[in-house]
């Protein structure tokens, strides 16, 4: 009998967590616990054995993470479907000694290598998932159990991988406090989401800790007739004595598994910490326990996003289409001292620049915090400064803080890029963070602008920020590029600026692949100075590329004249640009904010025989 028509007359119970008992029989929470089926079988098999004796009717495998993405990391890829097989055929072996025991064929969420920014794409994610539950159907499993995802995407994708086995498929999404999950799915999305793909069986494991799962199951009940699973945790860990220890005793896991069957669940089990003794005190209140009649109440709908936020009338983009909007690009000092740039950008503010960009430690090389000093400079020389935030330094947690900050603090525009990994830096030892890339950072920062954080909780109103993206159109593939600006116009971005453009040729054409974007496309300047200057910017900064024409042009040239050279290519650039750009975005090197001046009084000059023009015409 399959786990359907099983659940339509009794309650089932699920075993627990797998690598906290591994953990506990001393595998290092470093060590890859699926790769134990082909290295050490008897000690998956010994706890899948303890987790029948305890009275489990549904045992999972030991493949959580064996999919390609999780393997391929650690250099394991080629060895998915040996891994899943043996996995499924050793929780096979041990149900089989049990009465009426099902398996489980366990598979968890992809995951992304840090500092790739390229997202898969449905198709692939479904090719990825497929592999490993065709192995796992292979080996044996009655059903699928996806669980602990936090895309839903990803899980939807899961569903439809696991459907094309034939074999019952039960989707299961990680929710934090609030029923939210951390890509800010709502309990009543994800069950609409999953229902449409295919799942046979819904359901939360993981998370915030019985209570919280307790409250999701719930929500559960009242929207979807398809029996409900819950494998919530332990609570929450404690750090003692070297280890990771969970405090929720098997009475109290008990009594919660009770209310979880009373509001509607038909399968309950245990994740991270639960051990066979929660499991067999599960198995104990349950006993003889029938499934719940549930009734939808009516009226019952999916809830819909907040309304999408719109720049106010606090951006430096005010007056974009009306005049040439400039901003300039200044670095952070190395040290405590700021009052150079503080009095660089009172000079700029003087000569018409309209905001200050403030890089965020270019090159991994560490600089003042851009949070702290943009708010002393919007506060002192009284002009907007545009932040440039990374996602190489600060986990998605740190990251939340900062961003939250920056607006308390009265920061309006924020450019989202992934950053330089550390490794380009003089700092040996410094780790690159990437829990966010740019497209992610772009995501986060409308949701904060939606007034919601990185999980769907409220945060008491909108950040406000204006939303800016990188744009680099120095590759041979300006279609790639003008995609990528797609996706982050699509999650938020309401501004673009571009690398350093020498070719006007190369900005017309970005203008053209972009126009559907329908944002500001700023291109950027960055006057050369040198020929060693010239040749530096060409073959070792990343997303800059010079010319050959314009190399040429400063071979042989430094100091006086190499600047007068360096800004002539510059004002060629404005003079052949000004009737398409709105705006410029200048880079002046080692922050020779007299560069910048030249180029903003060009600019300015510009403007003022274009009106001339046009009021003679």
């Amino acid at each position: 009998m399959n786990i359907l028509e099983r659940l339509k007359h009794e309650i089932l119970t699920g075993d627990g967590a797998v690598g906290t008992m591994l953990y506990a029989r001393g595998v290092s929470l470093d060590s890859n616990f699926e790769h134990l089926n082909l290295v050490r079988p008897a000690l998956v098999r010994e706890l899948a054995d303890e987790y029948v004796s305890a009275g489990a009717q549904v045992i999972e495998t030991n493949t959580f993470g064996a999919n390609y993405t999780k393997l391929a990391a650690i250099g394991l890829g080629h060895k998915v479907v040996e891994i899943n097989l043996t996995g499924a055929r050793i929780a096979r072996q041990a149900a089989d000694r049990g009465r009426d025991v099902l398996v489980a064929g366990s598979v968890g969420p992809l995951v992304r290598i840090k500092g790739e920014e390229r997202e898969p794409g449905e198709a692939e994610m479904v090719e990825i998932f497929r592999l490993q539950c065709q192995a796992l159907a292979e080996g044996g499993v009655d059903l699928f159990l996806l669980e602990t995802f936090s895309s839903l995407p990803q899980l939807v994708a899961a569903v439809r991988a696991a459907r094309s086995t034939g074999l019952e498929v039960c989707a299961s999404m990680a929710f934090l406090e609030g029923g939210r999950s951390s890509d800010g799915s709502t309990v009543e999305r994800f069950c609409a989401a999953v229902e449409l793909a295919g799942a046979d069986l819904v359901g939360a494991n993981c998370g915030a800790g019985p209570l919280e799962l307790l409250k999701v199951v719930q929500r559960l009940s009242a929207v979807t007739d398809k029996p409900i699973v819950a494998y919530a945790n332990s609570g929450f860990p404690e750090y003692r004595g070297g280890r990771y220890i969970y405090r929720a005793t098997p009475d109290y896991f008990a009594s919660m598994a009770q209310e979880m069957v009373a509001a509607g669940a038909g399968l309950v089990g245990g994740c991270c910490g639960t051990t066979p003794e929660h499991i067999a005190a599960v198995a104990r209140a349950l006993a003889g326990c029938k499934p719940v009649v549930r009734s939808r109440p009516a009226g019952v709908s999916v809830s819909e996003p907040e309304q999408p936020w719109r720049p106010d009338s606090g951006s430096f983009l005010d007056d974009w289409g009306r005049r040439t909007v400039i901003t300039v690009e200044l670095d952070p000092p190395k040290g405590l001292d700021c009052s150079r740039i503080i009095e660089g950008c009172r000079r700029l503010k003087l000569a018409g620049a309209d905001a200050i960009n403030l890089a965020e430690n270019p090159l991994a090389r560490p600089r003042m915090g851009n949070i702290a000093l943009g708010s002393l400079i919007q506060q002192q020389v009284g002009i907007r400064v545009i932040i440039h935030i990374t996602g190489r330094d600060r986990n998605l947690i740190g990251m939340q803080s900062d961003l939250l900050g920056a607006s308390l603090l009265g920061i309006r525009s924020v450019l989202a890029v992934t950053g330089d990994p550390a490794s380009m830096g003089d700092h040996a030892g410094a780790t690159s963070v990437f829990d966010l890339h740019s497209l992610t950072l772009i995501k986060l920062l409308s949701d904060l602008n939606r007034g919601v954080n990185a999980v769907g909780n409220p945060i008491g109103g909108g950040a406000g920020f204006t939303i800016g993206a990188a744009f680099n159109p120095n590759t041979k593939d300006m279609v790639h590029q003008a995609g990528r600006l797609r996706k982050k116009v699509a999650n938020g971005a309401v501004f673009a600026q571009t690398q350093p453009i020498y070719d006007p040729a190369l900005f017309f054409e970005a203008l053209k692949q972009t126009a559907d974007c329908r944002i500001p496309l700023i291109p950027g300047i960055m006057p050369l100075v040198s020929e060693r200057n010239a040749e530096y910017l060409h073959n070792e900064v990343p997303g800059i590329s010079i010319p050959e024409s314009i190399r040429a042009r400063m071979r042989g040239l430094e100091k006086e004249a190499g600047v007068r050279e360096g800004l002539a290519i510059a004002r060629e650039f404005i003079d052949a640009t000004f009737t398409s750009a709105g705006g410029y975005y200048l880079m002046p090197p080692f922050g020779k904010v007299e560069l910048a001046l030249e180029l903003i009084n060009h600019i300015h000059t510009k403007e003022r025989e274009h009106l001339c023009t046009e009021s003679l015409s």
